[in-house]
């Protein structure tokens, strides 16, 4: 259930954490805890009804483009404009502020330049991307993918969620055909600056006491799916001499990604889902399943972890007499936030600290294109991903005014 307050009526100024509330009870997850988010599905749906609903109420224009993003323009659309936005989908069992945080600090702020009696003099948007965590078809900012050409439309509608429904399948039961996904150049070259806001996925801000911070880089990360053969059989018949067991390579990947991660200056390795087939209590394996996610300050030392997990799978495959696969499903290269609009929106904010994020964001896909930014809003704890991620009233609205007072800028 939605509830409907925290909204722009009347002149009033809503809060991000107000607009929060409103959609606290949509996706929760029972079963995990925090939030189940994924494009397309019911969950998805309500939110972007919502976010629909809350742009209409503040006069703003909303249509979606050709690969489900959602865009609610102030003003008429047009080049060299000021986009502002994020995402509301979220990993399984996500927190609240992953994503949502973005997208109500930029109904806020501009409920906040309205008050002020301000109004952009160029084109301005908030943009909702789509399936930004890859929570249910397995790529990371997809909808920013596909805008920006970084992914082949074959290969999105090609993909496929654990229930065996195909990219093509959702997006068309969710009104987006499928034959018209892809690089958006109408879209794209309307993007004069992108900045987003996101909360803090890491203790930089709380290290350096601050409340708000500005993105620098993005490490280099992407995800991989290893496939581990072998024969399936009986759990209480097959003798342990006899079986070719797929789990055994499997687990001891999971501990390598640790080993290999450990070794190299920055980096990052996990194994967060294992999937065995067919998956019974009492029956051996003929295939799993894992994916890694893997991520170092640059390409050389994220290609390295990955090289010497791929080593140890293979010989953890050769000893147990299976056979593995391995698969890139995505990949990212070190972004670079532009130096001078990172100066700029710092010396705008009064000098507010500048850092590094292994988080991967739709900022990081379209830095390759546009003049972009990201500012952080402090986690108290550092931890997301998770049902325990949060950011204090206090700061949320201090990530408010910063975003506000950016955009502002950029639109005078």
């Amino acid at each position: 259930m939605i509830v409907h307050n925290g909204h722009s009526e009347g002149g009033s100024v809503a809060t991000a954490t107000g607009l929060l509330s409103a959609i606290a009870d949509v996706g929760t997850d029972r079963t995990r805890g925090g939030f189940s988010r994924h494009v397309f599905d019911r969950a998805e749906h309500d939110l972007r009804e919502w976010f629909v609903e809350q742009a209409r109420r503040r006069g703003l224009d909303v249509h979606s483009d050709r690969n489900g993003n959602l865009w609610a323009w102030w003003g008429a659309p047009g080049p060299d404009a000021v986009v502002t936005g994020s995402h509301l989908d979220s990993v399984p069992g996500g927190g609240a502020f992953d994503g949502p945080l973005g997208v109500v600090s930029a109904l806020a702020a501009v409920d906040s330049l309205r008050a002020k009696g301000f109004t952009p003099s160029r084109p301005f948007a908030i943009v909702v991307f789509a399936e930004e965590e890859g929570g249910r078809f397995g790529i990371p900012c997809l909808g920013s993918r596909l805008l920006s050409g970084a992914i082949s439309p074959d290969v999105a509608r090609r993909l496929t969620d654990a229930d065996g429904v195909t990219f093509t399948e959702a997006a068309r039961a969710a009104g987006v055909d499928p034959a018209f996904v892809g690089r958006d150049e109408e879209a794209l070259g309307r993007i004069g600056r992108f900045v987003e806001l996101h909360v803090e996925q890491g203790r930089g801000l709380v290290d350096m006491d601050a409340p708000v911070g500005v993105a620098e880089s993005i490490l280099a990360h992407g995800r991989w799916r290893f496939t581990f053969s072998g024969q399936g059989n009986h759990a209480g018949t097959t003798q342990i001499g006899d079986r070719t067991d797929p789990m055994l390579p499997a687990s001891q990947t999971v501990l390598a990604a640790r080993w290999a991660a450990s070794g190299v200056d920055g980096g990052r390795a996990t194994v967060g889902r294992i999937v065995p087939n067919p998956g019974g209590t009492n029956v051996i394996a003929s295939s799993v399943d894992l994916w890694l996610d893997a991520r170092a300050p640059n390409d050389r030392r994220a290609r390295t972890i990955v090289e010497r997990i791929t080593a140890a799978a293979k010989q953890a495959a050769n000893t147990e007499g299976c056979r593995v696969t391995v698969r890139q499903e995505s990949y990212g290269d070190t972004v670079h936030f532009d130096a001078d609009l990172r100066d700029e929106v710092s010396t705008v904010l009064g000098g507010v600290p500048a850092l590094p994020t292994g988080a991967g964001h739709d900022a990081g896909i379209l830095a390759a294109h546009v003049p972009t930014a990201m500012l952080f809003v402090r986690n108290p704890s550092g931890v997301s991903h998770a049902p325990a991620e949060h950011a204090e009233p206090d700061d949320c609205e201090a990530g408010v005014a910063a975003l506000a007072r950016v955009l502002e800028h950029f639109s005078a």
